[in-house]
Parts: C-alpha cells; structure tokens; sequence
C-alpha cells in the first residue's frame, strides 16, 4: 500500500488502486481520490455497483470476441451487416473505433492481443480457433487485416495472411476448407497520410506508405 504522511489508509488504498490504471499517475490518482472523497456517499456507492455490474454482466462475445452482454455483441447480431466480410482487428476497442467511422458494415474477429515474441505472445495465446472455425465454415469472403502500425502490428497481419493462405492452410481440413481458404480474399487496412494532415509533419515510414499504397484518381472529368 502506498504510504502517504498525512493521508488516511483508506484514501491512500483508492489512490493506490487509482494509479494502477493506465495512463493515471499518482498525482493524477490523488486528485481523482480526493474528488471522491469530496462528493456525496451515495457517488461513491454508484461507482462501486456500477463496478461490479461491469464484471457481473459484460463478457466477450462468443463468436467474435468483442463486448458483450449477453453471449453474442450487438455486431454479430444485427441482420443488416455483411456476414461475409470480417475484419480483424487486436482489442474490443478497435471495434469502437472502426465503428465511429459509419463505413464498415461487415463483421469482426477480435484476437485479444497481437504477436510479441519479447512479452511471450504468441499464436496460442491469441483468438486464433474461432476464426478458424469461421473461415473453415465457409462463410467468409474476404478477410481484413486491421492490426496496428507498429512492428508487431505489421508481423501479427504477415502472420495472418500466411496461416489463410491456401498454401499455408492446415492439411488436415478437407477439401472444402481448402478451397474456400484459396477464394477467399485477404486484404490490409490502408495507411498513408491521415485527413487534414500536411506533408511536412509526416515521418518518412507514413509519406512512404502512403506512396506504396497511392490510388487511381477517381475525380469526375
């Protein structure tokens, strides 16, 4: 426990606990405790049910392994998405992201993580087994790999795209499974320079990104 002069053990435990989260330091955490300390009892109680309510009700859904309350998410669920697009992505919260967007309307696959061999992460350790058994299936037609930029980003989307490949496909599935591995397309997520953005502010590895991955102008004549 955190020994702070002065501060009462029971502040000093929700500081403590405060300053472990991400992103809070323990000046941050003092402030954030001592704001708690300041409201009403019953703030402090909400908070605390809202916190059990969160481990008590929210999960992962069973197909794709993003939020959710009950079995399958909200995404799996909707009827008007396209069940044969999915797009893969690392953590639940990529999915918000690529939601606020309002362009993509296929599904998704949520590996909980990204391959880093230096933190022992490999291909076990991520939701792998479940799109496997989504694309052995036969219901997917294309394949988006949506990991981060960064260098174990890059090496999970390599990683993917060889274990989907037909060549790279498990021999012991049958033949179907096979085929539907070699029609099924496999694309990555575009990088390049971001919307509003001005080339001089730009690091040589997104300028050139953006140049490898340039498109046909598709402007009226």
């Amino acid at each position: 426990m955190i020994n702070l002069p002065g501060v009462p053990a029971p502040l000093g435990r929700v500081i403590e606990m405060l300053s472990s989260l991400p992103g809070i330091g323990p000046k941050t955490a003092m402030r954030l405790g001592l704001n708690l300390l300041s409201r009403p009892a019953s703030d402090a109680a909400q908070l605390s049910e809202a916190l059990t309510v969160l481990h008590e009700q929210v999960g992962f859904c069973n197909v794709c392994g993003c939020f959710a309350e009950q079995g399958r998410c909200q995404f799996c669920d909707d009827v008007r998405r396209e069940t044969n697009i999915v797009c893969v992505v690392e953590q639940p919260v990529d999915v918000l992201m690529m939601e606020r967007g309002h362009v993509y309307r296929g599904h998704y696959h949520v590996l909980h993580g990204r391959l880093s061999p230096i933190d022992g992460i490999g291909p076990e350790q991520l939701n792998l087994q479940a799109l496997d058994g989504r694309i052995a299936a036969g219901a997917v037609d294309e394949l988006i790999l949506a990991s981060s930029a960064t260098v174990d980003g890059e090496a999970t989307a390599h990683y993917l795209a060889n274990r989907y490949q037909a060549n790279c496909y498990q021999t012991n599935r049958d033949q179907a499974s096979r085929d539907q591995a070699s029609s099924m397309k496999i694309s990555r997520i575009a990088r390049g320079v971001p919307e509003g953005g001005e080339l001089e502010y730009l690091d040589e590895h997104t300028l050139s990104r953006a140049v490898e991955q340039r498109i046909s102008w598709q402007g009226s004549v």
